[in-house]
């Protein structure tokens, strides 16, 4: 049974979405219903990745408790540059970081940190050449930025995944 319907709950949702959707029993539709409940969740299937494997658990509980601290400083700092209206006088801009990060769970978690910390954020990146460009509301050096991402961030994230 599991090789025919290898997501049974799965099959018995898209069957009565189909049909709800098509608002009939009609045998055509009753058939399509079917059809794809059969064959979906078997493409699903070869589509499902192994899940994520971490090699250094204290790392990664390091490196929650630094990411916390992080955003916890970058929101005093933004409320800062908001309040005081030196908004106006920050430079904001781009900054393009080669990375060595190949793994694409850390690739996710990295990009989830640089978004979540607040002026910051994660604008591109290329998976060929694998640098990321990231946004930074105040930029005062590039090369700063460049280093803090890459031993604060990818550096713990590659012990973590690779």
């Amino acid at each position: 049974m599991t090789r025919l319907v290898p997501h049974p709950w799965l099959s018995v949702a898209l069957l009565a979405t189909w049909l709800l959707m098509w608002q009939s029993v009609a045998p055509t539709d009753v058939l399509t219903g079917l059809l794809l409940a059969l064959l979906l969740p078997r493409v699903l299937g070869r589509l499902d990745e192994p899940p994520a494997t971490v090699k250094r658990p204290l790392v990664a509980l390091r490196l929650f408790f630094t990411v916390l601290y992080d955003i916890a400083v970058s929101n005093v700092e933004v409320a800062r540059l908001i309040v005081t209206g030196r908004q106006l006088q920050t430079v904001s801009g781009f900054v393009n970081i080669p990375l060595e990060l190949r793994d694409r769970f850390g690739l996710a978690v990295l990009a989830t940190i640089i978004t979540s910390t607040p002026g910051t954020f994660w604008a591109a990146y290329n998976r060929r050449t694998n640098v990321v460009t990231i946004h930074v509301v105040d930029l005062k050096d590039e090369e700063a930025t460049r280093a803090l991402i890459k031993s604060r961030y990818e550096r713990p994230l590659q012990e973590i995944f690779e």
